[in-house]
């Protein structure tokens, strides 16, 4: 659904589709199928798909039709798929100018980037696709440990992500940063979270979530593509690993949410101000909640 529980959707999608929490209510656009790099260890998301540009024309027409439906309603647009700011400047920027053409005043357009897709594009380029609507990218980091994001094959590293973070913000494009808890298992995770606090405050992103490692093919998939020894953590050590990162993360205005599906704990605040309360929030559970000491 383009709007979820909100209206009736009347494109056909390529499915699966995803989307961020924050997102439930906007205007989806595939602007891509399938995610360019798709050989991180623990993402299923688009292994059904092959990934491809959608053909220009036939975006033309699904942004028309999504504004003969929805004009009146729609206030912020999601690009998809896995990370639609893979597509050069040239090839977004039709796709802003047609957005904003057929909807008149967005709040805001958002996309999936991975961080070379923020670092292939110049400052003056990010700043025109901000001035073109562009105002939130969502960023997997998953972590901030160089070893780990090794042993994912995510492509990436910690000077990496920071660099194009940083980049981003100084156009005037805020980022939602995902860390993924679990991701190393018990023998990577103190170094997870201490390394991904640290990425968290040298960046400083508009928003952060955290997501737990979950094995739609399998946990035997995921051990076969980890390139390291994963050992499963508990629930606790898990909320154990989320405190770690918690406690260590020193940055103001960070306004963070755990309240995707795959959490066991669902929080929110504003770090550092609750961190705190954050805190004492995760030692209630630890302590006292249903996963227990």
């Amino acid at each position: 659904m383009i709007f979820s529980g909100f209206f009736s959707q009347p494109l056909e999608y390529d499915e699966p589709l995803f989307r961020p929490p924050a997102e439930a209510r906007s205007a989806i656009l595939q602007a891509t199928i399938g995610c360019s790099w798709n050989r991180c260890a623990f993402c299923e998301m688009y292994t059904s798909k092959k990934f491809r540009v959608k053909p220009p024309d036939l975006l033309k027409q699904e942004i028309n039709i999504l504004a003969n439906h929805y004009k009146g309603f729609v206030k912020k647009v999601f690009l998809g798929d896995g990370n639609a700011f893979v597509l050069s400047f040239e090839k977004l920027m039709p796709i802003l100018e047609e957005v904003n053409s057929a909807f008149g005043r967005l709040q805001r357009i958002s996309a999936y980037a991975s961080p070379k897709d923020i670092l292939e594009k110049t400052p003056t380029q990010l700043e025109t696709l901000r001035s073109y609507g562009l105002k939130l990218l969502y960023v997997g980091a998953e972590t901030g440990d160089d070893e780990l994001l090794s042993l994912i094959n995510k492509g990436e590293t910690f000077a990496s992500t920071s660099e194009a973070l940083l980049k981003a913000h100084s156009a005037g494009i805020e980022t939602s940063v995902m860390i993924l808890n679990g991701l190393g298992g018990r023998n990577y995770s103190h170094q997870h979270a201490k390394k991904s606090a640290e990425l968290i405050n040298l960046t400083k992103p508009k928003f952060l979530s955290t997501l737990t490692l979950s094995f739609p093919m399998g946990e035997p998939q995921y051990q076969k593509r980890f390139r390291g020894d994963f050992e499963l953590q508990t629930v606790p050590e898990i909320i154990r690993e989320l405190r770690w990162m918690i406690e260590d993360i020193d940055a103001e205005r960070i306004i963070y949410r755990s309240n995707h599906i795959s959490n066991n704990l669902v929080l929110s605040g504003t770090l550092s101000r609750d961190k705190s309360d954050l805190l004492a929030q995760i030692d209630l559970e630890l302590n006292d909640g249903i996963y227990g000491k």
